[in-house]
């Protein structure tokens, strides 16, 4: 797709900045942590791993999508639905993957040691939700063209379902608090804030609930879901101890510390 790219800069730009703004403007718990200091390591992040994602992967989710509709490939190849019902279902699906993924990234301990450093942020906040190891990155980058190769989607359904898992990541992780009445409608619909801030709780009982990136569904129909943190949402403390110190928010640090020891 021509506009893949602009489509998904200008979104993630933009939610980025929106969640950034709201967080300075009225954010919802005190950082205690410099955000230059974990702000400027966390894109330097992204950035590595966008490079790495574009050497070894060129061609991406949507443009999988695309090869696997030209040559007949996936579970959609075998029906004749109207595309925005194709599509619907595809998203539902591919959400259904992460959701699966990450579960599986906290139960297996090698890939908890790389999913790990995401958990580690001692201050979450939206850029905690671009905060990934390399690993991690390219293990899900390979899980996701393997579901998309065997559905065989539109590609304008992978295209929406990127934007949507990166704009939801975005927001979830962002330190803002909405008033409860919207808390209460949003979360039947969408992860919230204060729904995922509990999966990034230091308590392991609360980071092993609320796996859901973008819809909440999954962990109510599996059993995962979790309303509130035991210490309340001002209360939970948010992170891994071994790993909360300044130094540990650099680059190399970051980058290294699935080698390292600690308490998880």
């Amino acid at each position: 797709m021509v506009n893949e790219a602009p489509i998904r800069l200008t979104v993630f730009l933009t939610v980025l900045a929106g969640m950034m703004v709201w967080e300075l403007a009225a954010p919802h718990r005190r950082q205690d942590l410099p955000r230059l200091l974990r702000w400027s390591n966390t894109f330097a992040l992204v950035a590595l791993d966008a490079a790495l994602i574009r050497v070894l992967f060129p061609v991406a989710a949507v443009g999988m999508a695309v090869w696997a509709q030209e040559r007949g490939l996936g579970l959609f190849a075998l029906v004749d639905w109207p595309v925005w019902a194709e599509a619907l279902l595809a998203i539902l699906i591919l959400d259904l993957a992460i959701w699966t993924q990450h579960l599986v990234f906290h139960a297996v301990p090698w890939l908890w040691r790389l999913h790990r450093m995401h958990h580690a942020d001692p201050c979450v906040d939206a850029v905690t939700g671009l905060r990934f190891h390399p690993a991690e990155i390219v293990l899900s980058m390979l899980i996701k063209l393997v579901v998309i190769a065997l559905l065989g989607p539109p590609a304008v359904a992978v295209l929406l379902f990127e934007v949507v898992l990166n704009a939801s990541s975005l927001f979830n992780h962002a330190n803002i608090r909405l008033p409860a009445r919207v808390e209460r409608l949003t979360r039947l619909v969408l992860v919230t804030p204060d729904m995922h801030r509990i999966h990034h709780s230091a308590l392991r009982a609360e980071t092993d609930s609320n796996y859901g990136f973008t819809v909440p569904w999954w962990d109510r129909i599996f059993g995962t879901y979790r309303a509130a943190p035991v210490a309340g949402q001002d209360g939970v403390v948010t992170g891994i101890g071994a790993f909360a110190s300044p130094r540990d928010q650099w680059l190399d640090r970051l980058l290294l510390q699935p080698l390292r020891r600690g308490k998880d």
